[in-house]
């Protein structure tokens, strides 16, 4: 009790004294006040040259793209590819059994051959048979039997000449090649692998050449034609922006998310762009039209209306806008409001519909003199000494304390903190200066300055 019956007299007896010397503003009366413009700051709208755009997202696939399966039966030989190799149309990706259909193709040209014989043997009897029917010496049946049998081996040889072709297909089919020029996304089977025709081998794709596919709103079906260009980003290369031109467009559109989709052809010479990669970008409908715009400090959004104060005869009313694209910290506006009217960009929350408004010219210039109150050698005594007086407060509980108390440093302090808290109030007013909040994040840093002798001073 004696701690505090201490403390009480001087503080109070300190604040009395610093506070009567600090400049008191005079005080507005309530009607002045609701008279007073709010100070606002302004710009301009203004039409500026922008490309109509429609803003999409998709994914980039791959323009052609195929599993390569077995056309015959039988054991992989070996695979000559792995995924991620490059490989060309016609390169060979593997071999399927090619001994046994080798061994097929030659017998298929031992039964041509035989085949042949047999036409040869034919024609020659009936040839002797038409000779001995015109001498009278063989009956008509030798004759038709010669004819027949010369007919059959004409069909014989025809059939052989079938078989060897498929023969030597089946061995072609036995070497396993590439479609088209791309890449192998995945190696499906492995040497030992017993196929069956139709069995998947690779997948290759073609990323040479990509496809974006993207939905578009059915509002813009009438819009989105072939040849515009297509403009996106990806995010392995975010700096990098990637062009296209669309060259394909459904013909319908989705009942359920009343969209239609649309193809943008995308040349990946360089092969950066992957198959499959997300992608967002922009199709260009329409280049250079000109488009007003506002900053986008402009712009107010509350409960799902969008708004922009309009300032009259230095009179602030809400207008209800459209708005568009976001560009180089500018909005697009579609509608609500017309080239070369002035829209408030600073201050909108204190305004209403009907509110008077001030334009200023230009940011005022920060209060210097708050500022060299605030790095005046009583400020930075008084931080540091509220935290200390609020320390000895709370730890001060038995005589050993009383010095700290009646110490040179501690009165300085009490003083130190009556003008203070007078300054801090008066700073406050210019730039939401907190005494409190400042004091507990400076105290730490500030060194203990009672012994250098100044007194506080505002």
């Amino acid at each position: 009790m004696k701690l505090h019956s201490g403390i009480v007299p001087l503080l109070l007896a300190s604040l009395l004294i610093f506070v009567s010397c600090s400049k008191r503003e005079p005080v507005k009366d309530a009607k002045q006040i609701r008279d007073d413009a709010i100070p606002v700051t302004v710009a301009t709208v203004k039409t500026i040259p922008m490309d109509r755009t429609l803003p999409i997202v998709g994914t980039l696939f791959a323009k052609d793209e195929a599993t390569v399966a077995a056309q015959v039966e039988g054991q992989v030989e070996k695979t000559k590819v792995d995924f991620g190799d490059r490989v060309t149309a016609g390169q060979e990706l593997a071999l399927i059994d090619t001994k046994t259909y080798e061994a097929l193709a030659q017998q298929a040209e031992a039964n041509l051959a035989r085949a042949n014989a047999n036409a040869t043997n034919a024609q020659q009897n009936l040839s002797r048979a038409q000779t001995l029917q015109k001498e009278k010496i063989s009956p008509q049946s030798e004759l038709d039997k010669a004819i027949n049998d010369a007919g059959q081996a004409e069909a014989d040889i025809k059939a052989a000449e079938a078989a060897l072709v498929i023969a030597k297909l089946n061995l072609e089919h036995s070497h396993v090649r590439a479609p088209f020029d791309g890449a192998i996304a995945e190696r499906i089977a492995s040497v030992g692998d017993y196929m069956k025709i139709g069995t998947p081998l690779f997948r290759l794709v073609n990323d040479g050449v990509l496809k974006f596919i993207v939905q578009a709103p059915e509002s813009y079906a009438g819009l989105v034609k072939k040849e515009q260009p297509v403009v996106f980003t990806v995010d392995a290369f975010p700096t990098n922006q990637f062009e296209g031109k669309v060259f394909l467009i459904s013909p319908q559109v989705n009942t359920t998310t009343r969209a239609f989709a649309f193809g943008a052809l995308v040349q990946n010479s360089e092969r950066k762009l992957r198959a499959n990669t997300f992608a967002r970008g922009e199709l260009i409908l329409e280049k250079n039209v000109f488009t007003q715009v506002v900053p986008l400090d402009a712009v107010m959004n509350f409960a799902g209306v969008t708004k922009i104060f309009v300032v009259e005869n230095g009179t602030a009313h809400a207008r209800e806008v459209q708005v568009g694209r976001i560009k180089n910290g500018f909005q697009e506006i579609h509608s609500g409001l017309n080239p070369g009217e002035t829209v408030v960009l600073t201050g909108q929350t204190k305004l209403h519909d009907g509110s008077k408004v001030q334009v200023k010219k230009e940011e005022q210039p920060a209060d210097k003199s708050g500022q060299t109150r605030l790095n005046s050698p009583a400020h930075l005594i008084s931080t540091a000494a509220f935290a200390r007086w609020s320390t000895l407060i709370r730890t001060a509980h038995d005589k050993s304390e009383q010095t700290h108390l009646n110490s040179r440093f501690y009165l300085i302090s009490t003083v130190a903190l009556a003008r203070w808290l007078t300054c801090g109030v008066n700073l406050s007013r210019f730039n939401g200066f907190s005494p409190a909040t400042e004091a507990v994040e400076t105290a730490g840093t500030h060194f203990p300055l009672a012994s250098t002798g100044l007194k506080p001073r505002c």
